[in-house]
């Protein structure tokens, strides 16, 4: 058990809260690709400048803190990679909004689910390092991992569909961009299951 005490609890609860913010962040955004509801934009950029305001408040916490459970490294890199979850589907979400994409197609559809099924198991990950076995992380990391692998996947399959069927070439660089910028948001995600992995082996 890491964050035992009550001082080493205030940053289990902050990057609780941040991937909570994140899983939020990323219904909003399924949201967002089902039905075109542009508001859903502004509601991502208050729950961006939500993450923004966690991290520093991190960074303040640790400054203070005389001893930490983890390594000040590891818990100020895991505050910012959650973080830089929220930034992705915050900025996904200003694109389809500046392209004016009237509504997110399949592949669009896909990388939501992909991403709303890894910032669950990041959730999950993160409970875990307050629990009785830290170890009992790695599970929900693999998850995160294994997912990672399936939007790969999903991008090769995109863009091949793309390039084949798409003549409008402004089309293709919009629907590009978003893509890629889906995918980028899942290869974040597993890097915040790398360092909750990182911080079970150090700690095992």
């Amino acid at each position: 058990m890491l964050f035992g005490g009550s001082k080493d609890k205030q940053f289990f609860t902050l990057l609780h809260n941040a991937a909570l913010n994140v899983v939020a962040g990323a219904r909003l955004f399924s949201t967002l690709v089902e039905t075109a509801d542009y508001a859903k934009v502004v509601e991502l950029k208050e729950l961006e400048t939500k993450g923004d305001k966690m991290t520093h408040e991190a960074i303040a916490m640790l400054n203070k803190a005389f001893t930490t459970p983890i390594d000040r490294e590891d818990i100020l890199s895991l505050a910012v990679r959650i973080d830089d979850v929220i930034d992705g589907l915050e900025a996904a979400g200003a694109r389809m909004k500046l392209y004016k994409i009237a509504a997110g197609d399949r592949f669009m559809r896909e990388f939501s689910r992909l991403i709303e099924a890894q910032v669950a198991q990041m959730v999950k990950a993160i409970e875990q390092m307050s629990g009785k076995s830290l170890s009992d992380a790695r599970p929900h990391c693999v998850q995160i991992n294994l997912l990672e692998n399936e939007a790969d996947t999903v991008l090769r399959e995109a863009l091949e569909q793309l390039f084949d069927n798409e003549t409008d070439a402004i089309r293709i660089i919009k629907y590009k961009e978003i893509y890629e910028t889906l995918e980028e948001i899942t290869d974040v995600a597993e890097d915040v299951a790398n360092l909750v992995e990182s911080v079970v082996m150090k700690h095992s």
